[in-house]
């Protein structure tokens, strides 16, 4: 069984870790903000060391089917974020949905102790995060692609996860 120290080094980063890519996300205006992904992360997190409560990482049947449950079931919350614009018919909020599945897995990570690929999985996320539109939208002018609205120059919204159109009764 795992000590205090173990459950809390692993929740608390599981936590943390969701809760930097929600702030990316927060800071962009997206649907998605710190304390959903940082309660997404924790959860999933949670749910990984119940499985696996000795701690090796190594998963038995039953812990693989946890981690099953978990990333079939994110993507229904992950499908809420992704909304279609009625005004110019565009699916938006596909990232914001990535991420959140990302982060179910980052949780996961967290909860069998892997810090290497959280490390690693994190590093990428925020170059991919930071430096992917701007890559998009250079390649799209590069390569002649056809314009896509959703490649221009995003608004910069000012937003808090508590003043977000994903509140409810907003």
């Amino acid at each position: 069984m795992l000590d205090w120290s173990e459950i809390v080094l692993r929740l608390g980063l599981a936590a943390l870790a969701g809760g930097a890519i929600g702030l990316n996300r927060d800071l962009h205006g997206k649907p998605v903000g710190v304390r959903t992904l940082s309660l997404v992360s924790l959860a999933t997190a949670m749910v990984v060391v119940l499985a696996d409560p000795i701690g090796h990482g190594g998963f038995t049947d039953a812990g693989s089917r946890v981690i099953q449950g978990i990333l079939t079931g994110i993507g229904f919350l992950g499908a809420g974020v992704i909304f279609h614009a009625e005004k110019h018919f565009r699916i938006r909020g596909l990232t914001s949905a990535a991420c959140t599945w990302l982060t179910a897995c980052i949780g996961i990570m967290c909860g069998a102790g892997q810090w290497r690929i959280v490390t690693v999985a994190l590093a990428i996320t925020f170059i991919v995060l930071l430096t992917g539109g701007r890559i998009e939208r250079s390649l799209h002018r590069l390569l002649g692609g056809k314009p896509d609205h959703d490649l221009e120059e995003p608004e910069t919204v000012a937003q808090s996860s508590d003043a977000g159109p994903h509140q409810p009764g907003k």
